[in-house]
């Protein structure tokens, strides 16, 4: 039986951070017409695609409940979805909706109460998860990243981890959201957990995702792993682990290539930041009800993109 060339592989392991280590690539060109015509257009598909997908939800079953919401929780879903869209509070969101509303289907008068108490319903959960579920498909690329997701300005992740929120995610190469938690739970533990949720052909994740469970995991749902390695990592294990790192030894830069398409995970998680800004809910249901809410609108940009970049090659 060959010895495995474990030495070799763990100085190996340090080169991958060196800067000038990888090959330098063009950036894509970015075409401005078709940014600004797209930018021009997005108000207008927003609000008519918050109007028909929260219509094709449906509500969530009343049997043996005591009473029924006195507000429907598809006119809260549409409200919770124009807020996180159009950046409202929900005290302009009461203005606002008044010219809105026809145009979206909400036919109640919402006052600024009634508007931030639909954040933390989860009959309004209920419709969102469908929206979003029905919002999304996938080109099989799929990334994985946590982040933190601050609660107030003074706040940054990367000084102090335990500050805000948190939130561990599945992207695929379009930055089109698969699955995602927000409970809280350690990254690594997340994502067992959130890969049940999705299909494709690989998933790339960084060293915070060294584990060697997640791996056999990952392969025995049929997907590539492209797990970054530890300059403390083993080649011994089972045969996923084995050959994802005998890869990258024998191919370093084919198995980088495919691995950096992960930093799509990160550019999906700074986008939505910088463009919804800080979670300004405190409960828990009210935090899923924002965070889904901006996911959906993000997913739906993102396929509006790539649906007009197609018909117009």
């Amino acid at each position: 039986m060959l010895k495995l060339p474990n030495k070799e592989f763990r100085r190996m392991v340090p080169l991958l951070r060196e800067k000038g280590f990888y090959e330098y690539e063009q950036p894509r060109p970015i075409s401005w017409p078709e940014y600004n015509r797209t930018e021009v257009e997005n108000a207008i598909e927003t609000l008519q695609f918050i109007r028909d997908s929260v219509d094709e939800a449906v509500l969530m079953p009343w049997e043996g409940k005591v009473g029924r919401p006195l507000t429907n929780p598809k006119s809260l879903a549409k409200a919770v979805l124009a807020c996180e869209a159009l950046c409202f509070t929900e005290r302009n969101a009461q203005g606002w909706l008044t010219i809105l509303g026809p145009f979206l289907g909400i036919h109640e008068k919402l006052d600024d109460r009634t508007i931030g108490d639909g954040y933390d319903k989860p009959e309004v959960v209920y419709v969102l998860k469908q929206v979003f579920e029905k919002g999304k498909n996938s080109d099989g690329r799929l990334c994985g990243d946590g982040t933190g997701l601050e609660t107030s300005r003074k706040q940054n992740y990367e000084t102090n981890k335990k500050s805000g929120e948190y939130m561990t995610s599945i992207v695929d190469s379009r930055e089109i959201v698969q699955t995602f938690d927000v409970s809280g739970e350690q990254e690594c533990r997340a994502m067992h957990k959130l890969i049940k949720n999705v299909y494709g052909g690989s998933i790339r994740l960084d060293a915070g995702f060294n584990d060697r469970e997640l791996v056999s995991e990952i392969a025995e749902r049929g997907m590539i792993p492209y797990v970054f390695p530890k300059k403390n990592n083993k080649l011994n294990g089972d045969f996923a682990w084995k050959f994802m790192y005998l890869e990258l030894y024998m191919d370093v830069m084919g198995w980088l290539t495919e691995y950096h398409i992960r930093s799509h995970s990160e550019s999906f998680h700074s986008s939505f930041k910088t463009r919804y800004g800080i979670i300004m809910k405190r409960r828990f249901t009210a935090i899923l009800s924002q965070v889904t809410a901006r996911i959906i609108l993000h997913n739906r940009r993102r396929l509006s993109y790539f649906t007009k970049l197609a018909s117009a090659n």
